[in-house]
């Protein structure tokens, strides 16, 4: 791998993580825990692992999901994708349950719909200010 590709890679992990974080200040029902441990390097640890795990999500699970749902995004005009990115954190939520980690979102429909609108929005701004390695 190369390092801009590595770069462009602990970018977005990073940008997942920080979206994934404001989405637990800002929206209740949606909570993170690690192991145990509060300390600043764990909660950062566990954030980092969590955003890693909501990339994979949705690396390999959404295009599949984006494929089959292409007449619903027709029909509501592209708001679907909040839906389908509340799936990717549901997902993630399942994903992280296998873990020592906790990822916990109490409803789909309001909170995690909400969840991905945060989450969409904070990553859209994010990789609008950061580099991400491609050249324009």
């Amino acid at each position: 791998m190369g390092q801009s590709v590595r770069m462009a890679f602990a970018i977005k992990v990073g940008v997942n993580a920080v979206a994934i974080w404001v989405a637990t200040l800002v929206v209740n029902g949606i909570r993170v825990s690690g192991t145990g441990s509060d300390g600043l390097p764990e909660q950062v640890f566990t954030f980092v692992v969590i955003g890693l795990l909501f990339g994979i999500v949705n690396a390999v699970v959404k295009p599949v999901v984006r494929l089959l749902a292409l007449p619903l995004y027709i029909l509501t005009l592209g708001l679907f994708t909040f839906v389908v990115n509340a799936f990717m954190l549901q997902i993630t939520s399942w994903l992280a349950g296998v873990t020592p980690l906790t990822f916990t979102i109490d409803d789909f429909f309001w909170t995690a719909i909400l969840g991905a609108v945060v989450v969409t929005f904070v990553s859209m701004l994010l990789h609008l200010l950061l580099p991400d390695g491609r050249r324009d």
